[in-house]
């Protein structure tokens, strides 16, 4: 088999939108966060969800050390928060309100939802991990459409009424 050009998978699966969060933490009393654009739910039974950090991410190491995390969803007018959070070396937190969920991690005041666990697993895959992380506690914060990332661009869906 030949190997996939990396540019041109990008490319190619660019054409698949991605909602985005902020996945955060507390490491040694500060909190950390990182923008994630590869969240998923796994199992509802046992409640279990998932995201894919790149391994040369500087943040990573800080949650994975942390043993917990909260992921917090994006609303559609976010997108600056989200360029905050995928920025290396940014105070993250300076502008930002939080207040700590149940494991402690930060749960962002503007996030349209969240959920707080506990890394279960890490797994390696290529040149990212999988990291599993087990519900502890859940919640949504306020109605609005979630940031969605699609073709190198953000944009919002707001799904129709249901009759």
């Amino acid at each position: 088999m030949s190997e996939i050009d990396p540019e041109a998978m990008r490319r190619v699966l660019g054409h698949y939108p991605t909602g985005v969060v902020a996945v955060t933490a507390v490491h040694e009393g500060e909190p950390v966060g990182m923008a994630v654009g590869s969240f998923t739910s796994v199992s509802l039974r046992p409640a279990l969800v998932g995201f894919f950090p790149d391994a040369g991410s500087t943040t990573w190491p800080r949650i994975r050390a942390a043993g917990r995390f909260c992921v917090n969803v994006l609303g559609e007018d976010h997108q600056e928060v989200c360029r905050l959070f995928a920025t290396r070396g940014a105070d993250k937190f300076a502008a930002l309100g939080w207040e700590p969920g149940a494991t402690g991690s930060p749960v962002l005041d503007d996030a349209i939802s969240w959920i707080d666990c506990r890394l279960e697993r890490v797994q390696e895959a290529g040149d990212h991990f999988l990291a599993l992380g087990r519900v502890v506690d859940m919640g949504v914060k306020e109605a609005g459409g979630p940031l969605i990332f699609y073709r190198g661009g953000y944009g919002g869906y707001r799904a129709p009424l249901a009759s």
